[in-house]
Parts: C-alpha cells; structure tokens; sequence
C-alpha cells in the first residue's frame, strides 16, 4: 500500500511539477468535429474546445497541454491507457461517465440535441415522427444514448443504424437519401454539411441542452488535474473570457 501511495505520489509531482517537459498534459480530442474540435489549413488542431483549454493554461502556466487528435472510438479507452490524461470534446455526463471519470466541475458549453434531416423535409419534426424510418446514430455518443433512452420509453418504435463513423458519414448519408434523419448539436452538424457541400436542416424543438465538461481519470493525477482546470475554468467564466469565445466562435453565448 505504501507502494502505490509512493509511485501515486510520484506520478502526481511528475504531472504538476514546473518542470515544462514533465508537464506537458495531453488532449485527446477529434480533431474531425467543427467548429469544436478541427484542424486548420496549416494542419492545426483549434476550435472552440481547444481554445477554451489553451486559455486555461494562460491562466494556469504550470499547465502546459498538447493536443492530439484520434478517432471518437479510441478517446475514452486512451484516457483509461494514459495515452491522454484530459478529454475534450463537448462530453456531457451521464451516469456510466459520472461512475467511471472525474467530470470538471464547471461546464464550459451548453451542448444542443436536435433533430437533423434533409432539407426541404416536411414529414419529420420529432422522434415520433420517425417511426417507421431509419435514424443513423454513431456508436457511443451522448446524443445516441439519449435517443436510445426515448425509444426504450416509448416501446422501441424506432429503426435505429449504427454508425462507427463520425457524423461525416451519417449526414452523407441522409443528403442522399440512404437514411432519414440524426440526432446531433445543429451548430457542428451545419458546420461539416457546409464543408461537405450537403443540405441539411435542424428541425423540430430542441431535444436537450446540456452541460459539456472536460473528462479525466479518477485517480490522483487526474482529480489534481481536474482541480486546476475548475480553477481556470472559474477565473475564464467570472471575468466573461468563456463568453467572449463562444461569441467569437458561434455568435452566441452558449456557455450559460
């Protein structure tokens, strides 16, 4: 036991000490979902989420973050393999996260959920409506588990396809026809369809709008982690900076 609290110790100093090279905390991010998370015509990563972190190491220099990008399946199971110590990519919670992770306790967006289909669509303004069409929904992610929550409540009426991909595919596939609709943040879902050349539309009420969060490891680095970035995170939404970028970013002040 004295062991683990040792080398537990050891890996927290490592983490946080001012050491620049030993303090370098990566991100693991998509690095495919704008305008939260993209890289630019250099081959950057930026977007909203980024921006948010690297103010928060303005705030914090004893923070110094590396961001790298890697597919949706792989971020959750790289955290858990120290491959990231830091997710950020517009994660809400919900109960097998909140079990599993350590949430910041500020949120830093509000995350949208709405209905997506063609345009021009006039059959399809909520998930009743669906029934007896196909909705395609990417393996995993918070707005799939919402739906998924409203079928199982409402007998399992609808035809739900899968999707390992990211929402590129899925929207494709609803411009051609292939499936009807999706379920996703209309900001982002415009963004890649304008990038792709796609029409598609946000329709019907706003299913939810919740909190997004930084997502990191409930063990000692990642709660001293966490705890500094909360820390950031207050300074950045008292003094209006998060406000500012989410203005900056989308027009609006989603972090309310």
């Amino acid at each position: 036991m004295k062991k683990q609290l040792f080398l537990s110790a050891l890996l927290l100093a490592s983490l946080l000490s001012g050491n620049a090279l030993a303090n370098v905390i990566k991100v693991g991010t998509m690095g495919t979902y704008e305008p939260f998370s993209y890289q630019n015509k250099q081959g950057q990563l930026t977007g909203y989420d980024v921006d948010v972190l690297r103010e928060v190491a303005k705030r914090d220099p004893s923070l110094q973050f590396e961001f790298i990008a890697s597919p949706w399946d792989t971020l959750f199971p790289g955290l858990d393999a120290d491959r990231f110590q830091i997710l950020a990519q517009q994660l809400t919670s919900n109960p097998d996260r909140v079990k599993r992770y350590a949430l910041t306790d500020n949120r830093y967006f509000t995350c949208v959920s709405q209905i997506i289909v063609q345009a021009g669509r006039t059959d399809i303004h909520s998930l009743q409506d669906l029934q007896g069409k196909k909705i395609g929904l990417t393996v995993g992610d918070s707005f799939t588990r919402l739906v998924e929550d409203w079928n199982q409540q409402h007998g399992n009426i609808l035809n739900i396809v899968y999707y390992e991909q990211d929402i590129s595919t899925i929207l494709q596939d609803i411009a051609s026809g292939r499936i009807d609709a999706t379920v996703n943040d209309p900001i982002m879902a415009q963004s890649k369809a304008a990038k792709q050349g796609l029409n598609i539309s946000a329709v019907g009420e706003r299913l939810a709008a919740d909190p997004t969060f930084f997502i990191v490891k409930k063990d000692p680095a990642g709660l001293a982690l966490k705890q500094r970035v909360d820390a950031a995170l207050q300074s950045l939404r008292e003094d209006g900076t998060l406000s500012r970028l989410s203005v900056e970013h989308f027009g609006v002040d989603y972090t309310q």
